[in-house]
């Protein structure tokens, strides 16, 4: 067996071009992966800060559900655009809406909210109409 040696010489000029160009492109595939990895941010919004109303019509009468949120509460609900006829007509809606806004902001849900027998139907309309303006202000996950 002959040994030959080799000599290899390397330029200091190509080894730091070498080295950063190498450190640039581990840097540009890490920033990436952090950018684009799907991952569970804590900073993720549950809602679209806003004001989100939803439009209910009762024998030809309307009125407005209003719902205020920022981006992970619910901050108020409240009936707008009431006129007296609906409120002569229908005296339960607006009791009714208080107890279920005080139990949903309470809650920051729509789920375990309870409501007596005697108010149901009218319970269930105003939860149907809150439940529309909360998904109008869901924020796209």
């Amino acid at each position: 067996m002959s040994s030959k040696t080799k000599i290899v010489v390397f330029h200091l000029k190509e080894l730091v071009y070498t080295g950063l160009f190498v450190l640039l492109g581990i840097l540009f595939i890490v920033l990436l992966v952090v950018m684009f990895a799907p991952g569970n941010d804590s900073g993720d919004a549950a809602y679209v800060p806003g004001v989100y109303t939803t439009s209910l019509t009762l024998r030809d009468q309307s009125m407005d559900i209003e719902v205020v949120v920022d981006e992970n509460n619910i901050n108020s609900i409240r009936m707008v655009n009431l006129s007296e006829a609906v409120t002569t007509m229908f005296p339960l809606m607006e009791p009714s809406l208080n107890d279920l806004s005080s139990q949903i902001i309470a809650s920051q849900s729509l789920e375990g909210i309870t409501y007596s027998e005697e108010n149901k139907y009218t319970a269930l309309l105003l939860l149907d109409a809150i439940q529309l303006s909360l998904e109008k202000a869901a924020a796209v996950q």
